[in-house]
């Protein structure tokens, strides 16, 4: 599929008006790299840690890795990569009740937001988890932002965890009691 514009989307997946889904793949691998540094970069905005472009190349390899494990999908506004959504399933080491996917990260590009392309590719992503036999569905929102939280309850999500974190330079613990 890649960037050809006369691929076929993918059969499986509803796209909204003038949007296509597709499985990513290795011609994509480029355009949802860069897409993730606009996803990092705007996540620093919320707290995040990710420094965007100082990781491109090693989220190239990364995408390249999901497009061969057919874990990701791209969505299009013609040619254009617009979105992405890279998700797998947990892999931890304990015996659970239930098999866990997780979505890892997606993301649209602002001016493709409210036409429903993330919808579609959350969609994408839960039912090729599904068909890899998940029973639940995890992700991570930063906790700041509260536009992503939203879309997803929307979607039917609900806090599962909470993860704290607090500078080792805090009020408690100053580099002069060292």
């Amino acid at each position: 599929m890649g960037a050809d514009a006369n691929a076929d989307p993918d059969p499986d997946v509803e796209a909204p008006p003038g949007y296509t889904v597709d499985r990513l793949d290795t011609d994509d691998a480029g355009a949802a790299a860069a897409l993730w540094v606009e996803l990092a970069a705007g996540q620093r905005d919320h707290g995040s840690h990710l420094l965007a472009p100082a990781n491109r190349q090693r989220v190239r390899e990364t995408m390249l890795r999901h497009a061969a494990a057919a874990t990701a999908f791209v969505a299009r506004d013609g040619t254009d990569v617009v979105g992405f959504v890279t998700f797998g399933t947990e892999s931890e080491g304990y015996a659970q009740d239930v098999d866990r996917g997780v979505v890892h990260n997606l993301y649209v590009r602002p001016a493709d937001r409210g036409d429903g392309v993330g919808s579609a590719l959350l969609a994408a992503a839960e039912a090729a988890l599904a068909d890899r036999g998940v029973g639940t569905v995890a992700l991570r929102a930063m906790a700041d932002n509260e536009a992503a939280r939203r879309f997803y309850r929307r979607h039917g999500y609900e806090p599962h965890r909470i993860e704290l974190e607090k500078s080792v330079e805090s009020d408690t613990l100053t580099t002069d009691d060292r």
